[in-house]
């Protein structure tokens, strides 16, 4: 069955190119050669289609590109980047950096367009083939950059602000808490002035908190004081609980205390990864500790 689609696929690509070569002669261009051209991009089209139920991602993914190239020539911008896109879809489930370059085509088309808020989700797209296949974590973070960029200027500010929250969680990871903080800080203040957004203002503060944390002790301690006056809920959360009780732990460089809090917490809220690191590489700073943080 899929080799039978795939003899179609084929055949209906070498009708396209036919197409596209009459096109091209003399008396093509004379009579008819732009039709031609439409006829041999949706030729392209189908024969992606015929590769997709096939599932010859590579195959689908070349298909749907050459399509998307066919209808650049024909100005229609709009179908070429649904095609570039299409192209992309295909490709990351065989080829991931030609997945990236096909939607930077498309993306190149939207921004020409004016097409912002598209474009960023495509950007977000990029950033997670970064993230979980081609895994290059600055490239990701330059691309969710440049989306909460997009989305801001759209005044799409809870997309912007997811985005941003990966960059800072990517930060604290290559150990730029500076830049985590600056992020978690904003994206916190934003939050505890909005009546659906105010719960999660505990938790980027937490997260600031515990990177200020990493880089210097006093400096936490003062963050904290600094986010309890600025959000006075702060004060009763249990994230702020648990970080006045690891600065006492690590003020008494007591590393029992310190795993007892974190322990106490871990069986009411779940720890994910990212904390969990955190956490270990702070407890790490207490003099002489090199155990397991649970």
């Amino acid at each position: 069955m899929a080799a039978e689609k795939e003899a179609e696929a084929q055949r209906l690509l070498n009708e396209a190119e036919r197409k596209v070569r009459g096109a091209q002669s003399f008396l093509g261009g004379l009579f008819g050669g732009s039709s031609r051209l439409e006829e041999a991009a949706e030729c392209c089209t189908r024969a992606a289609n015929l590769f997709k139920m096939a599932k010859n991602w590579s195959q689908a993914g070349a298909a749907f590109s050459r399509a998307a190239q066919l209808q650049l020539q024909l100005q229609s911008k709009h179908d070429a980047a649904t095609n570039f896109v299409d192209a992309g879809n295909a490709f990351k489930k065989a080829d991931p950096q030609e997945a990236v370059t096909c939607l930077l085509r498309a993306i190149e088309i939207y921004t020409d367009m004016g097409r912002f808020t598209i474009a960023a989700r495509h950007h977000v797209a990029i950033a997670e083939i970064y993230e979980s296949d081609l895994l290059d974590i600055e490239k990701a973070v330059a691309h969710y950059e440049q989306a909460a960029d997009y989305y801001r200027g759209e005044e799409s500010t809870s997309s912007a602000n997811k985005c941003l929250l990966k960059v800072a969680a990517f930060a604290a990871q290559l150990e730029q808490f500076p830049r985590a903080i600056d992020i978690y800080e904003q994206v916190g203040s934003v939050a505890m002035d909005s009546p659906l957004l105010k719960y999660s203002a505990k938790e980027h503060f937490f997260r600031a908190a515990l990177c200020h944390f990493c880089v210097d002790m006093l400096n936490a301690k003062l963050a904290v004081q600094r986010y309890e006056e600025m959000f006075p809920a702060f004060s009763d959360c249990r994230e702020c609980k648990l970080i006045k009780k690891l600065l006492e732990a690590h003020e008494e460089q007591n590393v029992d205390a310190f795993t007892d809090a974190v322990k106490e917490f871990d069986s009411i809220s779940r720890l994910d990864q990212w904390l969990t690191a955190l956490l270990l590489r702070i407890k790490r700073s207490i003099q002489g500790d090199e155990q397991d943080l649970r």
